[in-house]
């Protein structure tokens, strides 16, 4: 059962880079993520019904900074994620570049919040972007035909991840995962049939593989990975999360070149090594400074990238009175990242 859990919470987290991809070919961005939204969006706002009491402490402010950080950390994310494999990006390079969330939040914590940053956390953050660099221009050198302004859209995802994480730490107060998430998805849901219908692509295709899709991303990637994450989480901290969370790329590549015959050769396997190596560096050293982090380790989807949340005393205050296990995002941090599948 140790083994067991985190490999399911491995795979569901990595299954929404696989199921952007298995969408790609059947419908658009927008299309696929309207209706991969909807979907859980409807069990989520009866459960919300039922379970009222769960809202009562958050006051209007709270649920328009939710919608917000819903906003980046789903739909802003998200869309660069499912529009860059649509435009030919391979899912593993896509997963990497995300993936350097926790460093790039860490990193940005000392110039835009005054908190002091490590060498380690700068050594880290060269490590990974070099990482990134190697798989990138393996992947562009594949012979693939893809623009080379489509690996830059991954990048403005994961700074949309960043901005949500940042303000997701800033929260005066905490939020229940199953409240956030409820918000994040109705947010996100509403999004996506607005653009959705205003440029005529709310109609899904009649694809079998475009349902497929939808139910994979759903079921796997929404509620299975989220559901897994707050699972592993209690039982075996939010250290282990993290960790585990930096095994998305290496198995999102290996399995989109097992599914999809994604390029994967020696140079994307050295560019994975240096970017595991990053993490290495990050966590090996002493007590890693608490940052700004939506969580934990990504969302979502969301889950914790950089440890901590508002800055000085009353940072501390509100990790004094944070219930266990709660948090937006996840990553570095000690709190979660948004699930962002």
């Amino acid at each position: 059962m140790n083994v067991l859990l985190p490999a399911a919470f491995v795979l569901c987290w990595s299954s929404g880079f696989i199921g952007a991809k298995l969408g790609a070919g059947s419908a658009g961005a927008i299309t696929l993520l309207m209706w991969r939204f909807v979907l859980p969006a409807v069990p989520l706002l009866a459960w919300a019904v039922l379970r009222r009491s769960s809202w009562r402490r958050l006051g209007i402010r709270d649920l328009a900074r939710q919608r917000v950080i819903g906003v980046l950390s789903q739909s802003g994310y998200l869309f660069t994620v499912y529009h860059a494999i649509q435009l030919g990006v391979s899912s593993g390079t896509t997963a990497l570049i995300d993936g350097t969330q926790p460093l790039v939040a860490g990193a940005l914590a000392g110039p835009l919040l005054g908190q002091a940053v490590t060498g380690r956390q700068w050594l880290g953050l060269l490590l990974g972007l070099t990482g990134v660099a190697v798989v990138t221009t393996a992947d562009a050198s594949a012979g693939s035909g893809v623009p080379g302004f489509a690996y830059l859209v991954p990048f403005l995802g994961m700074l949309s991840l960043v901005a949500a994480t940042f303000l997701e730490g800033r929260s005066p107060a905490p939020v229940a995962p199953a409240v956030a998430m409820t918000i994040h998805c109705g947010a996100s849901a509403v999004v996506f049939t607005v653009l959705a219908g205003a440029t005529g692509n709310a109609a899904p295709p009649a694809e079998p593989v475009f349902w497929t899709a939808v139910v994979w991303l759903v079921v796997l990637s929404t509620f299975g990975g989220y559901g897994l994450y707050w699972l592993v989480m209690r039982r075996s901290g939010v250290t282990r999360v993290n960790a585990l969370m930096f095994l998305m790329a290496p198995v999102t590549a290996v399995w989109g070149a097992l599914m999809f015959d994604e390029p994967f050769g020696a140079r994307t396997a050295v560019g994975l090594v240096i970017a595991l190596a990053a993490v290495v560096v990050v966590h090996g050293g002493a007590r890693t400074p608490r940052m700004p982090c939506a969580g934990a380790s990504i969302g979502s989807p969301h889950r914790g990238r950089v440890e901590g949340g508002t800055t000085g005393r009353a940072a501390q205050r509100l990790e004094d009175r944070r219930p266990e296990g709660e948090g937006q995002h996840h990553g570095q941090c000690g709190a979660r990242q948004v699930p962002p599948q």
